[in-house]
């Protein structure tokens, strides 16, 4: 089921400021989130849930250290995906 993916606030200016340092990133996020809208559960992502302050979100991997914050929300009737933010894992976590 493919789902809608809303961009927030916070989740845009960590891609600006991960992507003005590493442009290189740049293929391989675009690559997590088409499977993040296809299928969040695709197995290339390793995708699951946080515990802690971040419960009730779910990461998923876009490359080696890349890991990219969501939660499911209800848009329209349909099920979509809030991106939070993203970065490396010690930033996100």
């Amino acid at each position: 089921m493919k789902r809608a993916l809303i961009r927030s606030n916070a989740f845009v200016r960590a891609a600006n400021q991960l992507l003005r340092k590493n442009p290189q990133l740049a293929g391989d996020i675009q690559t997590a989130l088409v499977l993040l809208s296809d299928d969040a559960f695709n197995p290339k992502l390793k995708t699951h849930n946080l515990k802690g302050c971040l419960e009730g979100s779910w990461a998923c991997s876009g490359g080696y250290d890349l890991r990219i914050i969501f939660e499911f929300v209800q848009l329209g009737g349909s099920e979509a995906i809030l991106l939070q933010t993203l970065g490396t894992h010690d930033e996100v976590y």
